[in-house]
């Protein structure tokens, strides 16, 4: 049964008529048009569709709408300001850390997560962070190196 769910997309306050246990990923894409969120495994597995929920990672196919009621959510189409990208945006292109660029909306949010609480994360950190975002195009060297530029851009530089 349809309800109407109000939380802050990239922003702006909206309201969403939907049943609330419909998974986020597809009100971000089917309800409200917002198609960089991907869906991958569908299960919570592969990261693809990561958001940011009052900050935090989550796994938009595995979240249903009603759980973000009142929340602010980020996806990587509110990441980018005035249409210059996010220095964590940036790295990506810079480190050629976007291959097929399937997984590279999850794998930017999440980094940004990471880095806006810890912009000297080290390498470790970094990985222990992008753990639940899967590459199957083996870009990962490019993308702990592009995560790493982003947080020295960000304040990181020791």
């Amino acid at each position: 049964m349809a309800q109407t769910t109000s939380f802050t997309l990239n922003g702006k306050a909206v309201r969403v008529t939907a049943d609330p246990g419909r998974m986020l990923v597809w009100v971000l894409r089917h309800n409200l048009g917002l198609t960089g969120t991907k869906v991958g495994c569908g299960a919570g597995l592969c990261g693809a569709c990561t958001v940011l929920a009052n900050g935090e990672p989550i796994f938009s196919c595995s979240t249903p709408l009603a759980d973000v009621a009142g929340k602010s959510v980020l996806t990587i189409e509110g990441l980018s300001q005035g249409g210059t990208l996010h220095p964590v945006q940036r790295a990506f292109q810079e480190h050629n850390a976007v291959q097929c660029g399937y997984c590279t909306p999850g794998m930017i949010l999440a980094a940004y997560a990471l880095l806006k609480k810890k912009p000297r994360a080290t390498r470790a950190e970094i990985m222990e962070q992008l753990e639940g975002n899967l590459c199957r195009c083996g870009a990962h060297v490019r993308i702990l190196a592009a995560v790493e530029a982003a947080g020295k851009e960000m304040g990181g530089a020791l």
